[in-house]
């Protein structure tokens, strides 16, 4: 694998092809600089053809999942014009969706904060799990931005409802990790302890399925999110159960 050189993330392969990402930044919570947002990228371009069966994401150190960004940062961006602005936003966001486009399932661990970016980061992720000291928070109306950033709007609306990202991302409320569990935000509580062998054991119970079909299966589920027609739905779930039951009969 031709891996990148990473500042701020670290990448280790765990048997049975299960990656771990890890944001390493624990001197500043975990926070995002506009170098992280491009090894965003850098890593899910790197991971997208390979056999990998499972990704899991986390942060380093036991204080936070990822703070958000760095505000000792906010002035690269605040001396930005406006095009330059558009195409960091371009490159932030673009990192975070690769992410969450990557083949295989991405497993978030979260531990402490996940705000702002932190929350849209693990937002990409296929499945979340929660250590009690999980807070979530969409944190940019604290700062004159919106929800409408890196995803966030359109993750949190689907795994939540309308109603209550709204209530999240007009009031800037931390969601702790028993609400998180209750709502739809998070899929379990893991103690603290035990987060990342709990990542580990489901992805473990990934790997243990056919590839094709969980690669599939993640197919189906995400592009179900992004068409509202029953029918193209089912047209799509059709087309790839036929191809699993073909690469069966051979």
């Amino acid at each position: 694998m031709d891996f990148p050189q990473l500042e701020t993330l670290t990448f280790e392969v765990l048997p049975g092809e299960i990656g771990v990402l890890r944001i390493n930044r624990p001197e500043r919570m975990n926070s995002q600089t506009v170098r992280m947002f491009t090894e965003h990228g850098l890593v899910a371009l790197a991971l997208r053809d390979t056999s990998m069966r499972a990704l899991i994401l986390t942060g380093a150190g036991e204080r936070a999942f990822c703070a958000g960004f760095d505000l000792d940062e906010v002035d690269v961006i605040t001396r930005m014009g406006t095009l330059e602005f558009l195409r960091f936003q371009e490159i932030a966001t673009g990192g975070i969706q690769a992410l969450r486009h990557l083949p295989f399932p991405v497993i978030a661990a979260i531990h402490g904060p996940a705000t702002g970016g932190g929350l849209a980061l693990a937002l990409a992720a296929d499945i979340r799990l929660a250590a009690p000291t999980a807070k979530f928070s969409t944190a940019f109306v604290r700062v004159g931005l919106s929800m409408g950033e890196l995803g966030t709007s359109y993750n949190l609306t689907r795994l939540v409802g309308s109603g209550r990202a709204a209530e999240i991302g007009y009031t800037g409320r931390v969601v702790g990790a028993e609400e998180a569990v209750a709502i739809g935000l998070a899929n379990r509580l893991i103690p603290t302890a035990s987060l990342f062998d709990e990542a580990v054991a489901t992805a473990q119970q990934i790997a243990a399925n056919p590839a094709a079909g969980v690669r599939l299966a993640k197919r189906a589920i995400q592009r179900n999110q992004e068409i509202t027609s029953y029918a193209a739905a089912l047209e799509l779930e059709n087309r790839g159960q036929a191809l699993l039951n073909l690469q069966t009969e051979r």
